[in-house]
């Protein structure tokens, strides 16, 4: 990257909330985030966000695209990268021997396969209220993975208690729910607190919250799910949101099991992660069908 770009982007990252809008939308990659869910995370006005994403934008940084009817913002990452890889070219003097040793831990990370821990992974699905989606992930990979994994479920402001169509669905599909229940994500943070291997975010506000960082090689992804105690309608359409929300997480959960997680390296994992939170091959498969 020349100087003059290089010192545009600059230029339109420092400013306090342009930086939190590409650290929330850095959080989301390489996927993309709504305007309105920027508005209502970072509290802006609607015609200053616009500002800020147009300048974001002018400097190569961000890009809008058209999803239907909506549009979504990305990050530029080859754009960042280079912008990065600008920022340190000279480093150490330019002496790539003094470098060299972290890029071989780099490269090394990512060519070997993700060493499994000697215990079942720790998934850990979280919401806002983990009172329903969440609470259902947690049901259906302890009940499908069968002893594989330890699931969690959390949310980051919980509610007080379990939705009712969700415990009533859960029980009505086999599952028990006696251990179940809304808990803080502050509980997975600190010594003492379970060991995750796996992150999932299920609605799109958590995924934009700060989330603790966990010690490890945590791997995260965002599969998100409408939420279904939103719906305002009849019991048979509030019913009919339940079972949607449910049969997509089943399905999601099922492609993650059936994951050769002791054979993927870390960039294929994230890949494979990412591609079932996108239902990919679903749309395809509904498409030939």
């Amino acid at each position: 990257m020349e100087s003059k770009p290089a010192t545009s982007a600059f230029a339109a990252l420092a400013h306090p909330d342009r930086l939190a809008v590409v650290r929330l939308l850095a959080r989301r990659a390489p996927g993309g985030v709504r305007p309105a869910e920027l508005i209502a995370a970072l509290g802006l006005k609607p015609n200053t966000l616009s500002n800020h994403l147009a300048t974001l934008t002018a400097a190569g940084l961000v890009e809008g695209e058209r999803r239907g009817r909506r549009v979504e913002y990305r990050l530029q990452l080859d754009r960042l990268g280079a912008l990065v890889a600008h920022l340190v070219s000279d480093c150490c003097g330019g002496r790539p021997e003094a470098c060299a040793p972290l890029a071989a831990r780099q490269l090394v990370s990512l060519e070997k396969g993700r060493p499994m821990p000697d215990r079942p992974p720790g998934v850990l699905f979280i919401c806002t209220g983990n009172s329903a989606r969440s609470i259902m992930a947690e049901a259906l990979l302890r009940d499908i993975g069968a002893g594989r994994f330890r699931a969690f479920s959390a949310g980051t402001r919980p509610a007080k208690m379990i939705n009712p169509h969700a415990r009533a669905l859960l029980e009505e599909a086999g599952h028990d729910t006696s251990a179940l229940g809304p808990k803080d994500l502050a509980g997975f943070e600190g010594p003492g607190a379970p060991r995750v291997d796996f992150v999932f975010t299920v609605c799109d506000r958590a995924a934009l919250e700060p989330c603790p960082v966990w010690p490890g090689r945590t791997a995260s992804a965002h599969w998100p799910v409408p939420d279904p105690a939103a719906v305002d309608g009849s019991e048979a359409e509030v019913r009919a949101a339940f079972h949607g929300a449910y049969a997509t997480l089943r399905r999601r959960i099922e492609r993650f099991c059936a994951l050769p997680l002791d054979r993927l390296g870390p960039v294929r994992l994230q890949q494979e992660l990412d591609r079932i939170g996108s239902d990919m091959d679903e749309r395809a498969e509904r498409a030939a069908s």
